[in-house]
């Protein structure tokens, strides 16, 4: 019952309708020796699942609206949530940003949301620091006993607050390090089986690395721009509500990414930006293999190890490995360096999560003022907690001021 609190509470709201939990588990080996759900014959679906998912929602509508694709963006005041490396490389000296997201809004939920305040500022031409709060609402919600029977009422909520620092290593190339408070408050003070709830409470890290090269010239003279990006996200401690020996895992998160940017003449340019992402958690068991697999051993891991064993733990293998991997494409056209228009694209495996959609947008920037908006359409039949809804971002370069004087 714990166990199930713990996933249902914080996965089952935030990701009603992009994942398909039911399945977890419920797997067999069908006479061609393929992994397969039981009755319908359909591929094993097994999708990782973590604590704390909403770290893992992107709350920048620019990279929102380029299928969100960032972590090899040029900086901006979110580049804390995709690499804080990228801060190092940015145009301006002081930026603050601020995005509101709106959450399961097609169920007509207007108090499940996510707000993001984050920003920098450069210490010197080599260094700079960043902070950021997230916090995701989960609006009120009725709890009851295991009867069903109605007890309080209460607003769970979930916040994390981050301070990074990065530094070029050279020229071309950066690296960071953000560390991370996380507070879960998802049924505090309710009682499950005699066990009174808590909130939970966990650290993290995230390392982050910039390659950028804003001069390659081209056979007419121009000079384009290429930049590499890695990060590892969330690597910290476990989480528990109870404080019982049973933890879990936050979303610890590899993405490595690369963009390209066209400059045609002083007005256009077009960024083409592509990024792949894989959570570092443990794979569970789908169920074919009962021998070999253990659970309690999986969920025994400690954060470190279970980063290097999730390349290699999938029931069914190196397959199910890269099937694990999430794809996202973006590109972004700017004029003036005042309108842009963006558009990309999100894929993950139908038995990973399922989760596919198209993103546009588009940006204004005035002075010390920008503003972006995106919107996602889905393209398979798993909906999505963000369906049809636009959000959008608030941005401040103060430095832009001081260069405008």
């Amino acid at each position: 019952m714990q166990r199930i609190l713990r996933y249902s509470l914080s996965l089952l709201v935030l990701s009603l309708l992009s994942i398909a939990l039911g399945a977890q588990g419920a797997c067999v080996i069908n006479d061609q020796g393929d992994a397969v759900q039981p009755g319908t014959g359909g591929e094993c679906i097994n999708t990782v699942v973590s604590a704390v998912p909403f770290l893992r929602i992107n709350p920048d509508a620019r990279g929102g609206a380029m299928g969100d694709a960032g972590v090899a963006l040029s900086g901006d005041a979110n580049s804390m949530h995709y690499n804080a490396s990228r801060m190092a490389f940015a145009e301006q000296d002081f930026a603050l940003g601020a995005t509101y997201t709106p959450w399961l809004q097609a169920l007509g939920l207007n108090d499940v949301y996510l707000a993001y305040l984050s920003g920098y500022k450069k210490i010197d031409e080599f260094q700079a620091i960043g902070a950021s709060l997230r916090y995701f609402s989960l609006g009120e919600i009725q709890y009851t006993d295991v009867n069903g029977m109605n007890l309080t009422r209460g607003n769970p909520n979930e916040f994390e607050f981050a301070l990074a620092y990065t530094r070029k290593l050279s020229e071309r190339f950066s690296a960071s390090l953000t560390g991370k408070y996380i507070n879960s408050n998802l049924a505090a003070g309710q009682e499950v089986s005699g066990i009174v709830l808590e909130a939970g409470n966990a650290f993290a890290a995230d390392l982050g690395f910039t390659y950028r090269n804003d001069n390659i010239r081209t056979s007419g003279g121009k000079r384009n721009k290429f930049a590499v990006g890695a990060a590892i996200s969330n690597i910290g401690s476990k989480i528990t509500y109870t404080q019982d020996t049973v933890r879990d895992f936050l979303p610890a998160n590899l993405a490595i990414g690369a963009a390209y940017t066209f400059q045609f003449d002083e007005y256009n340019e077009l960024t083409i930006t592509a990024e792949t992402n894989k959570l570092l958690v443990p794979t569970q068991c789908d169920g074919t293999d009962v021998v070999n697999c253990d659970p309690d051993a999986i969920n025994d891991q400690s954060p470190i190890s279970s980063i290097f064993s999730s390349f290699s733990d999938a029931p069914q293998g190196f397959g199910e490995e890269l099937r694990e991997f999430t794809y996202s494409v973006g590109a972004e056209y700017w004029y003036d360096k005042q309108f842009a228009v963006r558009a990309g694209y999100f894929h993950e495996h139908q038995t990973k999560g399922a989760r596919r959609y198209l993103t546009a947008g588009v940006g204004l920037k005035y002075n010390i003022f920008g503003l972006n908006f995106s919107y996602l359409v889905p393209t398979s039949n798993q909906r999505n907690p963000l369906d049809n809804t636009l959000r959008f971002s608030l941005l401040f370069d103060f430095g832009a001021q001081a260069d405008a004087r």
